[in-house]
């Protein structure tokens, strides 16, 4: 699959793009690696102060996963240990030691949701949308970490909504959620981006640091185990005509088994 998570620092600044825009930065096994070695790469870097995540070509920050991946799972076992590998990716993101921002245009869907929530400050494009709309495409589930982190930014009803509706949430609302600090013109991201990096940068490192750990295990603190329900979605039929009707463009039929 084509696709790259290119890395770069700039003056104390790493810079990480999602460069897939032919699927919309739909991420690939191998793109989560690269995202996780760049994680590995930051936190060794003690020049570095902040982080930025952006998708290349302007639609997408993240579509999500691939689904043509999914047609190698052969079982339950298959869809825990992807859900194991997102929640190690997802949470490297979310425990790296500098602040991060993600630059949100177009979708951020699925895996792109997940890791647009755990990064620090989020500034998006009116033409931003977020959601988890599984219960209507492919037929999976989300990790308990993952569930955690919506409920913890959304609440239980529009988590719910989210979630059951498969529903997406815009950037007018997604502000109005304090989800997001800014709507900013695409125009405008760049220089937007740059005052903020610059004011990250002006602050107490240790300081940042101790401040994110603290929300990050409060956030995650005490969470049960969910593998029974995650076995339970990735080993069913639902899952697997799920995956081969997406794939086809169609429609899919659920029978609950």
């Amino acid at each position: 699959m084509s696709g790259k998570v290119r890395y770069a620092v700039n003056n104390g600044i790493a810079d990480i793009r999602f460069d897939r825009p032919d699927v919309l930065n739909a991420m690939s096994f191998s793109m989560y690696g690269e995202l996780e070695a760049a994680c590995t790469a930051i936190r060794n870097d003690a020049t570095i102060r902040a982080a930025v995540f952006q998708g290349v070509g302007g639609k997408a920050f993240i579509a999500g996963t691939d689904i043509q991946q999914f047609l190698d799972f052969h079982g339950p076992h298959d869809g825990v240990a992807y859900e194991e590998r997102i929640d190690r990716v997802v949470g490297a993101v979310e425990a790296l030691p500098v602040p991060t921002i993600a630059v949100i245009e177009g979708f951020a869907l699925g895996g792109g949701f997940a890791l647009a929530t755990v990064c620090d400050i989020r500034l998006v494009t009116p033409a931003a949308k977020f959601g988890y709309p599984i219960a209507r495409t492919v037929g999976n589930c989300l990790s308990m970490a993952n569930i955690a982190r919506l409920v913890m930014h959304f609440g239980p009803s529009l988590a719910n909504r989210i979630m059951l509706l498969a529903e997406t949430i815009d950037a007018r609302e997604a502000l109005a959620l304090k989800f997001v600090l800014e709507v900013v013109e695409p125009a405008d991201l760049e220089s937007r981006v740059s005052a903020l990096c610059e004011r990250l940068k002006s602050h107490a490192p240790l300081t940042l640091r101790a401040s994110k750990e603290m929300i990050r295990r409060a956030v995650l603190a005490g969470l049960p185990d969910a593998r029974d329900l995650i076995e339970m979605v990735y080993g069913s039929g639902d899952f697997r005509s799920g995956v081969e009707n997406f794939l086809s463009k169609k429609r899919p039929t659920w029978t609950g088994a």
